[in-house]
């Protein structure tokens, strides 16, 4: 047969198809009672109502498949509808222009073709319809043809369980499935007439995930994100206007790369504890808890008339007579959000006496929701599964090392959490040496953007990275629609594939 196929088409279905559409549908359906087919008045109020629905398959300019779809308000209708409901008694009154949802009404390929993948051809048209009209989703109810061989021994849910597992052999559920449709309810009494599924059929859904919801705010919806990360030198500063004026510097740098984030190392403002080397190393600190809240106050204004989001790596604070290790986003819209470090290292414990905080949680931005997690916290996997779980897409890592090893550890921890999480990392640490400051003595640091490992991706799961040990300013681009893609279409689904029937993570 492939030696004989000249062209294979698809096109829209018009009413002077009907009388080879139909004798497709009764060689198709054999099992099907004589007045279940489509008339030709159903199909012109069809073809009428939502022609972009509705598509033919044609090799050598004859009928091999078809595909038959209503837009639905699916909100309205009850999970467990029948065909009849979502027809609207079949005369497609249920469809509006204005609904959320492709409703696949029916969908068959003529025996002779089967086999030639023409059923992914149709169904791949209704995905990129699907998305072109920027609809929630695609669903339908499948029939289980095979079913009445078991009905007497196993339910449906059981049937479907089976058939996943590959125990029985439907081949019209297993195409489905095939092409990412998951099964999502058992329909009963779904089809009248449908005796070989004993009018059961399984309810598959498939999700957009490009669709938007619309919106009355004047917001750009970003998709490419450009992360300017700042490798920063330890050097002395005179004083805090000078430190300032440094960090400006690399503010601007990144900005006029119209980066959509700057991201900061942990305690890069340490060089102002030089004039308090003379006190002990708790007092020392303390004094420079003092600036936090006057640096964040400059970042913020530095974000918004540089038109960037701020994450401003990590600085000590006292709250309640404790010290801690925070930081701060910064948004070009003026709002400032706080985040901890949970878990503080045994040093910054005995050196410093400093604590560990207890907030963990996403931010939202305009670039979407991201995470930040100080330097020893991306050593803990379950504090960025939680992130995932509330829809994180970039990570954010400030981190302070002094020697090689402790590098090592937090540019493995990140790039795994990279590919366990489905996001994207970026880790941003200082370098040099600071010879007049106790506890700060030396740094070593390779920023480093990295990604999930995937056909879309960079096989080495590294987007970008800066040089080793050298002040410079990191700049990379990443596309949040390739991690939506990554979820629904990866080699492996990290996140989806958990079994969550052995275990779960949860917040205290």
């Amino acid at each position: 047969m492939l030696k004989n196929i000249e062209n294979i088409e698809l096109q829209y279905l018009t009413i002077d198809d009907y009388q080879e559409l139909k004798s497709a549908m009764l060689e198709s359906y054999t099992n099907m009672p004589s007045d279940s087919y489509w008339s030709e008045t159903q199909l012109k109020k069809l073809i009428e109502k939502f022609q972009e629905g509705q598509i033919v398959i044609k090799i050598n300019n004859e009928l091999a498949g078809c595909a038959l779809s209503i837009i639905v308000d699916y909100d309205k209708f009850d999970e467990h509808h029948t065909y009849e409901e979502i027809t609207g008694s079949y005369t497609f009154s249920t469809h509006k222009s204005d609904g959320n949802v492709l409703y696949g009404i029916d969908v068959f390929i003529k025996p002779e073709y089967r086999g030639l993948r023409l059923g992914r051809r149709l169904y791949d048209y209704r995905k990129e319809l699907c998305e072109k009209l920027n609809l929630k989703g695609i669903a339908f109810g499948g029939r289980i043809p095979n079913y009445h061989k078991f009905a007497d021994k196993i339910s449906p849910k059981e049937y479907i369980e089976r058939v996943k597992r590959k125990e029985i052999n439907d081949p019209v559920l297993n195409f489905q499935i095939s092409n990412d449709f998951h099964p999502t309810k058992v329909l009963k009494s779904y089809l009248e007439g449908d005796k070989a599924s004993n009018e059961f059929a399984v309810l598959l859904e498939w999700d957009n995930i490009y669709y938007q919801k619309e919106t009355k705010h004047a917001v750009a919806d970003k998709k490419i994100i450009r992360l300017g990360l700042i490798q920063w030198q330890m050097r002395l500063y005179k004083d805090f206007e000078e430190l300032m004026q440094q960090a400006e510097f690399f503010v601007d740098a990144v900005s006029g790369y119209r980066s959509d984030f700057a991201l900061f190392p942990e305690f890069f403002n340490a060089p102002l504890m030089a004039d308090n080397n003379h006190l002990p190393e708790p007092e020392a600190i303390r004094e420079l808890a003092k600036y936090t809240e006057k640096i964040t106050q400059r970042f913020s204004e530095l974000a918004i008339s540089y038109n960037i989001n701020i994450i401003t790596g990590s600085m000590p604070e006292i709250k309640n007579d404790l010290l801690y290790n925070v930081g701060y986003l910064c948004k070009r819209d003026g709002t400032v959000e706080r985040y901890e470090k949970l878990h503080v290292t045994p040093d910054e414990a005995k050196v410093w006496g400093m604590q560990g905080g207890n907030q963990l949680k996403t931010f939202d931005t305009d670039c979407g929701k991201i995470g930040v997690l100080i330097c020893y916290d991306s050593e803990f996997p379950e504090l960025s599964r939680l992130l995932a779980d509330e829809g994180m897409d970039i990570l954010f890592i400030p981190f302070l090392t002094d020697t090689q090893n402790g590098y090592s550890r937090i540019r493995h921890c990140a790039q795994a959490r990279a590919i366990e999480n489905e996001c994207y990392v970026a880790i941003a640490g200082s370098v040099g040496n600071l010879p007049k400051v106790h506890n700060m003595d030396i740094q070593f640091a390779q920023s480093m953007v990295f990604t999930p490992c995937d056909f879309s991706f960079p096989v080495n799961g590294i987007k970008a990275e800066a040089t080793t040990n050298t002040e410079m300013i990191l700049i990379a681009d990443v596309d949040i629609d390739l991690l939506r893609e990554l979820n629904q279409f990866g080699s492996v689904k990290n996140l989806r594939d958990r079994r969550k029937d052995l275990f779960e993570l949860r917040k205290k």
